[in-house]
């Protein structure tokens, strides 16, 4: 009994000892949204009088450096590459040029800085001094957008000229710099009074020069920096109100479209002989003017000056960038090596678009086979002898008994045909001619084909290649079609003919189709506007002109699509891009702000004012490429529902000064 006393004591002991050993799950705390802070640096922001090329900043945490080469930005620019070094807590920076006397200098460090645990991103804090005795303190603000597509500039250089001249992009580094943020905004900082040429380059080589390669923008006129005092009026207290002056730094609204002149320079850039009878030639850019080709050596012959084209039929594309050869005589093509000189445009040493030539070697060797592969071919009379074997009674036709190798392929472009677009077919090698009739459309309205009444015209699809055609027909929406052609009734260059062609296709019904409208306002007057449906990848789908304040899109299949507007200053119908020299702004664009969900037989109206959200907010984010990754301050999905410490949101870093 004496030891039954002391049993509440052990169970009490034992419980507690259990729930000591018990591992529960640390909660961690809330999350981290705090970007580091600045607390101090040597020099101190506005130091005059500064010797030392040696520079030291100090946050409440440790931090960590973004890709510093492309987001720190020094004015006056640096010849030599300065470094850069986190170190816990502080960033040392060392400038390997010399100090310049009298002149005010910014280490802006963008969105470079990071804490080292959560990333959180510090953006906007730059560092100013001077070498004399007074600072430069203005400044010009404001975004770099794609000019295409609206996408930010993210860590594109923005440079100013405080003499400006048209040739100082080409021959002068930037007098002072910064860098595009993630959301492709800018300050040029510590800037005297004066007027300024404005720029932004993604300087590739990092020569603070304009290549034509490079993406470009500028201002079409002349900045003057400048500031303007204006009076917020702030409630304290219920019964208190306190008036502060607040100092705008202008101009700090600055839009900048940035763009590639796409310059490519002019070269051959590939020459090959595909098959016996192909000759191709590939320029690096599209051409202005045809190359000429002359056969000089064919075989062992070498006292030959043929012009190509005499003995050949020429496709090429578009813009001339890619040549392609049909070769048509039989000498020619039988001849395994030929030398051919090539007269054609490119550029020299000095940028110059200048006659060149050159004698390209063309071989060719028919391959081996294997016969252990291949079984031998039959004899045309082997073949005739193996039908009547099968009694079978059928007509001898000696052009179905060859290999359909030896027949001309006609193909139709798709198997369903859109109802308010031509049908599209095309040969397998360029065809000799299409006498009328030889290719016909046929309509199914009951169990049985008929032709059509009247049979529509069936033209080249294109003037270069002699392989693609076309016919325009008001098509039966929901209507089974066939395209027919009769054996031997259209032949290539080659004198390989068609057999009988019955290609059948069906037209979609207009219960498969949508249609949107655009009620478009916030136009400038007298101008005209096209309109751009997008699919998501950021496309162009299809393009209608604005007609009194309208555009329509018909015939859409149920899909997601996006909109986009651009001016066409021009009224040439496509988007035009800048021009430098020619100091030729792209033409101006606008995002519909919504995604467009398409279902069948779905007719919708859209009102768009083009003016009514800033162009860096139009673009919907689901086709946005540079998203901005999470700045401080910023709420996740998964933070809706916490409470938001006032302190953790973003701050001005100059807060204290």
């Amino acid at each position: 009994m004496n030891k039954l006393r002391y049993l509440p004591i052990v169970l009490i002991v034992l419980l507690t000892l259990a729930a000591c050993a018990n591992i529960g799950h640390p909660t961690g705390g809330p999350r981290d949204v705090k970007p580091p802070r600045y607390v101090g640096s040597n020099p101190v922001p506005g130091a005059t009088n500064v010797k030392s090329n040696r520079f030291t900043i100090h946050f409440d945490e440790n931090i960590q450096l973004d890709d510093p080469n492309s987001k720190v930005a020094i004015s006056p620019t640096q010849k030599e590459m300065p470094e850069l070094f986190a170190n816990g807590k502080r960033l040392d920076i060392t400038l390997r040029d010399s100090l310049i006397p009298n002149v005010t200098y910014t280490i802006d460090l963008a969105d470079a800085i990071k804490d080292l645990n959560e990333g959180n991103v510090l953006d906007g804090l730059a560092i100013d001094f001077a070498t004399g005795d007074s600072i430069d303190t203005l400044q010009i603000s404001g975004m770099v957008l794609h000019a295409r597509d609206l996408e930010p500039a993210q860590g594109m250089l923005v440079g100013v000229y405080s003499t400006p001249a048209d040739s100082n992009i080409h021959t002068r580094r930037f007098e002072r710099i910064a860098r595009t943020n993630q959301l492709g905004q800018f300050t040029v900082r510590n800037l005297a009074p004066g007027e300024y040429q404005l720029f932004a380059l993604n300087d590739l080589n990092r020569d603070y020069f304009w290549d034509r390669t490079e993406d470009v923008a500028f201002s079409s006129v002349l900045l003057s920096p400048g500031v303007e005092h204006r009076e917020v009026a702030d409630t304290v207290a219920e019964d208190s109100i306190v008036v502060n002056t607040v100092v705008d730094y202008l101009p700090n609204n600055v839009l900048l479209g940035w763009f590639n002149e796409e310059y490519q320079a002019q070269y051959l850039k590939n020459y090959k002989r595909q098959s016996r009878n192909v000759i191709q030639l590939e320029m690096a850019a599209p051409a202005d003017s045809m190359a000429k080709l002359t056969i000089v050596t064919l075989g062992s012959d070498t006292t030959l000056r043929l012009p190509l084209l005499d003995v050949s039929l020429m496709t090429h594309t578009p813009g001339l960038d890619t040549l392609t050869f049909w070769l048509r005589d039989s000498a020619v093509i039988a001849a395994d090596t030929m030398l051919i000189e090539t007269r054609y445009r490119r550029v020299d040493t000095l940028s110059n678009l200048v006659w060149a030539t050159d004698t390209l070697k063309f071989n060719f060797k028919t391959p081996r086979k294997n016969k252990k592969e291949e079984p031998r071919a039959m004899t045309l009379q082997e073949k005739i002898d193996s039908i009547r074997k099968k009694n079978d009674t059928i007509r001898i036709d000696t052009f179905a008994l060859m290999q359909p190798s030896t027949f001309l392929s006609v193909n139709l472009k798709n198997s369903t045909q859109e109802v308010n677009r031509p049908l599209l077919f095309s040969f397998a090698s360029p065809i000799d001619s299409l006498p009328a009739g030889a290719m016909r459309i046929e309509y199914m309205p009951d169990s049985v084909y008929v032709p059509l009444e009247p049979q529509p015209q069936i033209v080249p699809a294109d003037d270069w290649s002699f392989i693609n055609y076309m016919a325009d027909v008001k098509w039966q929406p929901g209507g089974k079609y066939r395209l027919v052609g009769d054996s031997l009734a259209v032949k290539d260059i080659y004198g390989l003919w068609i057999r009988n062609v019955e290609q059948t296709f069906s037209v979609r019904s207009l219960d498969e189709y949508s249609t949107i409208k655009f009620n478009i306002t916030g136009l400038p007057d007298s101008v005209q506007a096209i309109v751009e449906l997008l699919n998501d990848q950021d496309k162009p789908q299809l393009t209608v002109p604005v007609v009194d304040g309208t555009a329509t899109f018909e015939y859409l299949l149920p899909a997601t699509y996006y909109a986009r507007l651009f001016i066409d200053s021009d009224r040439n119908g496509e988007w035009t891009n800048g021009d430098l020299k020619l100091r030729r702004q792209p033409e101006d664009v606008y995002y519909f702000s919504k995604k467009l969900a398409l279902k069948k037989n779905w007719d919708r109206s859209e009102d768009w004012d083009i003016n009514a959200l800033a162009v860096d907010m139009q673009k919907p984010d689901a086709i946005k490429k540079n998203k901005p990754k999470r700045m401080a301050g910023e709420i996740n999905a998964d933070q809706d529902d916490e409470e938001i410490d006032p302190e953790d949101l973003p701050y001005n870093p100059y807060e204290q000064f």
